[in-house]
């Protein structure tokens, strides 16, 4: 299904949900204080980004960064409300596998995740366990999180906020039901409410629902919260895989 296609469902959903010109405001808050904190972040964490591409290239054949097409958002103003239009971008992330990787791979398990044939409670989860594609680093780097660093960069470039919806590839949106649409009403995150509360433990339906509970609730509040509780998620591997 090609972007053009998935736009025409997007913007049924987006003419649902189009926000007052008043939200406008907040969004620029918010698209601030992303701009700023990347950049402060960017600075602050270069010595660890040139350790880790460092290590990449000793542990592996590759490049560095791991440039993926992801489906995105981004807003556009008509009239007296904004929409929300379907776009794709490209997402960037240290890289974890081995150079070539097949991806037929994961998008079998995606499928099989959409379709609720993984048991997640039986330790089906949305990451693949034990994926033969991840180098030795790569591990390390997933666990901890460490590979979405480079996502600071599309922060600053406005494809992507700190904290919003995970991006994801287009062969999942094919997957989805009218509904999941609601998801795109923001700019995808870096971290976000399912990132916090599910990680990789729950359901595609699950997993969209807290995307969506996360646009209808937005703010510079709930983002800071939201950072903050990224860590701990992160460090003590709620729902890792």
């Amino acid at each position: 299904m090609a972007i053009e296609n998935l736009n025409s469902v997007g913007r049924r959903i987006s003419t649902l949900l189009a926000e007052p010109r008043d939200t406008s405001l907040r969004f620029y808050v918010k698209r601030c204080f992303d701009v700023t904190l990347a950049v402060i972040l960017l600075i602050l964490l270069l010595p660890l980004l040139l350790l880790i591409a460092i290590l990449i290239k000793v542990d592996s054949l590759g490049p560095v960064l791991f440039i993926q097409e992801r489906v995105g958002a981004r807003r556009e103003s008509k009239g007296r409300q904004a929409a929300w239009s379907i776009v794709p971008f490209q997402m960037y992330k240290f890289r974890t596998m081995f150079h070539n990787a097949d991806q037929s791979l994961h998008k079998a398990h995606i499928k099989a995740f959409a379709e609720g044939k993984l048991d997640t409670s039986k330790g089906g989860t949305f990451k693949l366990i034990d994926d033969p594609r991840i180098t030795r680093f790569g591990r390390f780097l997933r666990k901890t999180s460490l590979d979405e660093l480079p996502q600071l960069l599309n922060v600053i470039k406005g494809e992507m906020s700190l904290v919003g919806p995970r991006p994801v590839p287009e062969y999942e949106v094919k997957e989805y039901a009218d509904w999941h649409f609601e998801r795109f009403t923001s700019l995808p995150g870096v971290s976000g409410l399912w990132q916090v509360e599910g990680r990789s433990l729950v359901t595609m339906d699950e997993m969209v629902k807290l995307d969506i509970e996360y646009n209808r609730q937005r703010s510079i509040r709930l983002d800071l919260k939201l950072m903050l509780m990224t860590i701990p998620s992160v460090l003590f591997e709620k729902g890792a895989g």
